[in-house]
């Protein structure tokens, strides 16, 4: 009698991924080291938690508040000095991630 295939009628271990369908999912890792992290003070407060923030070169960019300092509630006023990302291919925008004084 010949030997049984050990496979058993099923797929081969390598088509197990149950997300098959769609672009290759994306690490953060890969996101988080492609921003740029600067700090800066806050000149200025706009509407929509929108914030004009100076660089210390002396640019000014167009802040936003990431959503875990929203979900913390951290209020943020004139003259606070932030720490930011900011993405390498539009330099004129950024989001705050930290709040130091």
């Amino acid at each position: 009698m010949p030997p049984r295939p050990q496979n058993k009628g099923r797929r081969p271990s390598s088509s197990r991924n149950r997300n098959r369908y769609g672009p290759p999912k994306r690490s953060t890792k890969d996101e988080e080291e492609k921003a740029v992290e600067v700090d800066g003070e806050i000149s200025s407060v706009l509407a929509g938690t929108m914030f004009r923030v100076r660089l210390e070169s002396g640019h000014e960019v167009l802040a936003h508040i990431s959503g875990k300092m929203r979900k913390r509630f951290i209020r943020l006023v004139v003259g606070d000095k932030v720490k930011m990302e900011m993405s390498p291919y539009d330099l004129t925008k950024a989001r705050i991630v930290f709040r130091m004084s």
